[in-house]
């Protein structure tokens, strides 16, 4: 899902989140050939309408959205979080942010009807907003919507996996009661950065207890870690609860260049990530798969190369992280950056569409791991919390 009209989700060249980075992305996309028409097909959508909107969000929260950039009362646009410096308003908010809400709906809408297998939302995956409330830079939550708007069209089953470093709290509030939503974050810590949520013992509410699942890791977690708390997890969890499609956000603020956070992957574990999920979508869900962006903030040496390698993986071309990026691209891709915003933040990028890091780990046997290391000591927390609630033995089951 691209046209040029999703940059307008800008909330100005200071602010971490800016549109630049998926123009990159795009651009990078296109010079290394992953966009060929014989492969890939690049759709645009219209607005999502507010009937759709308020599937998650409250009524109220839209009209304030729609009202906020008239500045007739900046103490009311507050009460929606909207103003912040996290979530400054803008004009055309709630057309920018309906329009990424409507390319997720899309992209959701094309897989689950069968005209796609998989679908791509870049501008996607704003996973914070609240039913009645902004949050961090999220103003509608397009993946909430899009799951809420699967289970209006039929779905029974749908698993939303958040591999953002920041924890999918908007995501999982939206669907802690409702058994047919599976929720999976792999995150930073709460304890350790926002939204200070994320824990292992949310598990749900209701019939829903066991949906709501989070493995909160310790900051400097590299690819080892980061991948052997997925292996412990999400294809044990995945495999449960039995999904009908997969809808995944993608956020690459994992990253160790990215600069509002605290893991140490490497694009390289990123993209393992990337071919774990498009494994499983096929595995479980006959490929039936929503992938969405996130966050990110490394403008130009982290995000074009990750969500490229999204790109190419969705459209079973993978791309080689030995490759040398297109030179013309990378020869203009920090100028870019620091014509938009003034800066360089993450860095140039380098020459490769990898980092030369070893995407290898140990994956997770039965037992608790190694109980000095804390890394596996989140791991065997959630699996004990989550595991026996889906009937399934932690010291066992993998």
């Amino acid at each position: 899902m691209w046209d040029e009209t999703l940059r307008g989700y800008d909330f100005g060249p200071a602010h971490p989140l800016h549109p630049v980075r998926l123009e990159l992305t795009v651009d990078l996309a296109r010079a290394a050939g992953v966009l060929r028409e014989d492969r890939i097909a690049i759709a645009s959508a219209a607005l999502a309408p507010d009937e759709l909107i308020e599937l998650v969000h409250d009524p109220a929260y839209v009209e304030a959205v729609r009202r906020a950039p008239d500045g007739s009362s900046a103490r009311y646009a507050a009460m929606f979080g909207l103003g912040s410096s996290d979530n400054p308003v803008f004009d055309g908010m709630h057309a920018a942010a309906a329009r990424v809400t409507g390319a997720t709906m899309a992209a959701a809408d094309a897989v689950w009807t069968g005209r796609y297998q998989h679908a791509v939302s870049l501008a996607g995956g704003l996973h914070h907003a609240a039913r009645t409330s902004a949050s961090g830079f999220c103003i509608y939550n397009d993946p909430a919507v899009a799951i809420a708007g699967l289970l209006r069209a039929g779905a029974r089953r749908v698993a939303y996996i958040d591999l953002d470093v920041h924890h999918g709290d908007g995501v999982q509030a939206a669907f802690y009661d409702d058994p047919r939503v599976l929720t999976i974050s792999l995150h930073q810590s709460g304890l350790t950065l926002f939204p200070g949520t994320g824990f292992a013992a949310e598990h749900g509410a209701g019939e829903a207890t066991g949906t709501s699942v989070n493995v909160p890791l310790p900051p400097g977690t590299g690819d080892a870690g980061w991948l052997r708390a997925f292996s412990a997890t999400v294809p044990v969890l995945l495999r449960a609860f039995g999904p009908e499609i997969l809808v995944t956000q993608h956020g690459c603020d994992t990253h160790a260049r990215d600069p509002l956070a605290d893991l140490r992957l490497s694009v390289d574990g990123q993209r393992a990530s990337y071919e774990a999920v498009h494994t499983l979508a096929h595995e479980l869900c006959g490929g039936r798969w929503l992938a969405c962006g996130g966050g990110g903030y490394a403008l130009a040496s982290v995000v074009p190369r990750a969500w490229t390698h999204l790109l190419a993986i969705a459209s079973h071309a993978p791309l080689d992280g030995e490759r040398a990026l297109p030179a013309e691209w990378l020869g203009s891709a920090g100028a870019r950056v620091e014509a938009a915003t003034g800066h360089r933040a993450g860095g140039d990028p380098p020459g490769y569409f990898g980092d030369g890091a070893s995407a290898a780990f140990a994956a997770w046997d039965a037992g608790e791991g190694d109980p000095d290391d804390p890394v596996d000591r989140a791991i065997a927390t959630t699996r004990r919390e989550i595991l026996p609630l889906h009937g399934l033995d932690p010291d066992r089951d993998r």
